[in-house]
């Protein structure tokens, strides 16, 4: 039967010789100003090794599988998360935000703001504020525009109401309109379906 030269793993032996003389070094001179945790990092055990050791066992670290740091040491800070920038709000929303914020103005007939408004005054002023020129009347306001199926609105869209478009609201999202309604209530928020729909448009 042959021999065979078996190879021996020293890389335990010498990492327990370096963790050895670690510790051995730190009981010795329990005054030494700074250490360092060394980890063997297969069996996941680290010490404590004074810094002027370092230099000494430093060459053997690769040998025998050892790194600086140690389990305990502090994971590096992670980095904030970078902020999103909000989305730019679109046109028809501005369009509803600005309406939205006459909530609570008088109604006056034939008055377009920017302190009264009759129905077809409050949806052409709010158009105006973001460079839209729209017809001045509920009529004319919708025949104008882009038709609109009531399953895709928008916030911003002109809905007008009954038969003849005698009144017109803006849609400002949820089911939701923002209109003059008559000189017996200020300008105010109410439901898309309050009133008998006639068609809805986008300019």
């Amino acid at each position: 039967m042959g021999k065979h030269s078996l190879k021996k793993n020293n890389a335990p032996r010498n990492a327990a010789m370096i963790a050895a003389v670690g510790v051995g070094a730190a009981v010795l001179n329990p005054a030494a100003a700074q250490a360092a945790p060394v980890t063997h990092t297969p069996s996941g055990v680290t010490v404590d090794v004074p810094d002027h050791l370092l230099p000494t066992i430093k060459p053997y670290f690769k040998q025998a599988n050892l790194t600086t740091g140690g389990n305990n040491a502090p994971a590096p800070a992670a980095k904030p998360a970078a902020k999103k920038k909000p989305a730019a709000s679109s046109v028809g929303q501005r369009i509803a935000n600005i309406a939205k914020s006459k909530v609570g103005a008088p109604y006056s007939w034939g008055a377009s703001g920017p302190n009264a408004f009759d129905c077809s005054g409050l949806t052409s002023w709010a158009h105006r504020q973001v460079g839209k020129n729209i017809p001045r009347t509920s009529s004319a306001q919708a025949n104008a525009g882009k038709k609109v199926s009531l399953n895709a609105l928008q916030p911003g869209d002109v809905i007008s109401y009954y038969g003849g478009a005698s009144h017109v609201a803006i849609y400002i999202g949820n089911g939701k309109i923002v209109h003059a309604l008559n000189s017996s209530n200020p300008v105010r928020i109410d439901n898309l379906h309050m009133m008998p729909v006639y068609n809805a448009v986008r300019f």
